[in-house]
């Protein structure tokens, strides 16, 4: 009875065992699992090979954004005598890339990872940080220059649009900037729906700012056909220091002399000494022209050299802190004068200095997860330190490797300020 009973259970073991013990088709040699866009993601264990997949929507703070196209990333388990060690590898070419697609796979492969969660941690504190302090810094700028009655205290700027970039591309993100700003601009009237426009970008680091004005600028003038200008008060600031430091020199200072080249009636005089307008032959283009303290240049003509030297460098800060509000007051009327000769400005900085701007289209790039400022950042320091260390011919395995040194070494690095 006992005989037959059990050739029973055998007969229905072997009937039911292939439906309990199906075997994984991504599975390779046992150890391997592949998670592509065309395939569900399988379960594997904490000792797996593994191929993930990066997210392609992640929006980046990059000069590029993230791809479309399926993109795999493989990661080998590899264990010592403690514990066990994700060794990724991915290939050189899209470490190359050094963009969103590179960052996007770093941060999904180390998700769980202590050490990356350590940096990224470290990362975003220090941006946050530094967003603080040059908040506070361009604040007493603000309010010293308001106390001089350089700036209207009671200005009160249009409203802002806050956009959530969490998950957008920032094709997405300058789609819908575009789209508000010809909203905005159908409700006005033919003659200033005919002007250009001038559009505000605001956001803490790691939001996507520049990416943003990059695409914005594409889309406008490859979609929309606008003539499109990007601004920066910082070369107003370096032309300012560079104005001052020559003072400095021609007036027999030891150096750089704050006290004596920063005083009001100077301040004044620097500023009378630029101008913004059309110069050149022709119709000319564009520009801010230095005229004063025997020089005559034109920014675009030195913004690379003169305005990068050593003097301006390391005196733009003094300068910056008392200068508010005069640069301010000259990027706004330099801006008006483009956005009404038909231009289309994109204007990108801080809150404190672009309110000052006067235009209808304000927008701020948040993330909903701040913790992805930090993530990123660390990304990016680790594809930057890694591909330096890598051959041309590099496998993946070797790709892989140099990653998690440089992780390593950058690790070390915090534990040892701490």
């Amino acid at each position: 009875m006992n005989y037959k009973l059990a050739l029973s259970l055998g007969s229905l073991f072997a009937l039911v065992w292939p439906y309990i013990h199906q075997p994984n088709p991504n599975l390779i040699n046992n150890d391997t699992i592949t998670k592509c866009d065309d395939q569900p993601p399988p379960t594997s264990s904490p000792t797996s090979r593994r191929h993930l997949r990066a997210s392609p929507t992640t929006f980046e703070d990059n000069n590029n954004e993230a791809s479309f196209a399926p993109t795999c990333i493989t990661s080998n388990n590899t264990n010592n005598d403690n514990n066990n060690i994700i060794i990724m590898t991915v290939s050189l070419d899209t470490l190359k890339k050094q963009n969103a697609d590179t960052s996007n796979a770093l941060i999904e492969h180390w998700a769980e990872s202590p050490p990356f969660a350590k940096l990224a941690a470290y990362e975003g504190n220090l941006t946050t940080s530094r967003d603080q302090e040059d908040a506070e810094k361009l604040q007493k700028g603000i309010d010293f220059a308001k106390s001089k009655g350089v700036i209207d205290p009671d200005y009160v700027p249009e409203p802002y649009v806050k956009l959530d970039v969490l998950g957008q591309t920032p094709d997405a993100v300058a789609s819908k900037i575009i789209q508000q700003v010809k909203s905005a601009s159908a409700e006005g009237d033919d003659e200033a729906a005919s002007k250009g426009s001038v559009i505000v970008l605001c956001g803490l680091s790691g939001t996507g700012k520049g990416t943003t004005v990059s695409k914005l600028r594409e889309k406008l003038e490859g979609e929309e056909g606008k003539q499109v200008v990007t601004w920066s008060n910082g070369n107003i600031f370096r032309s300012v220091t560079y104005l001052a430091a020559t003072w400095c020199e021609q007036n027999g200072c030891d150096g750089f002399d704050a006290e004596k080249a920063l005083t009001k009636e100077n301040l004044a005089s620097y500023i009378s000494m630029l101008s913004f307008g059309k110069f050149g032959e022709g119709e000319g283009e564009y520009d801010t022209r230095i005229h004063g303290l025997g020089l005559d240049m034109y920014v675009s003509k030195v913004q690379n050299t003169e305005l990068k030297s050593p003097k301006v460098s390391k005196n733009i800060p003094t300068v910056a802190q008392v200068t508010q509000g005069e640069v301010i007051l000259f990027a706004a009327d330099a801006v008006k004068t483009l956005g009404d000769a038909g231009r289309v400005v994109l204007l990108e900085g801080r809150e404190q200095t672009v309110n000052y701007v006067r235009t209808p289209h304000r927008f701020t790039l948040m993330l909903s997860d701040e913790s992805l400022i930090g993530k990123r950042r660390a990304a990016q320091r680790l594809m930057a330190a890694a591909l330096p260390a890598l051959d041309d011919g590099a496998t993946e395995e070797a790709v892989g490797e140099a990653l998690e040194a440089s992780l390593t070494k950058l690790v070390a690095e915090i534990d040892e300020q701490s």
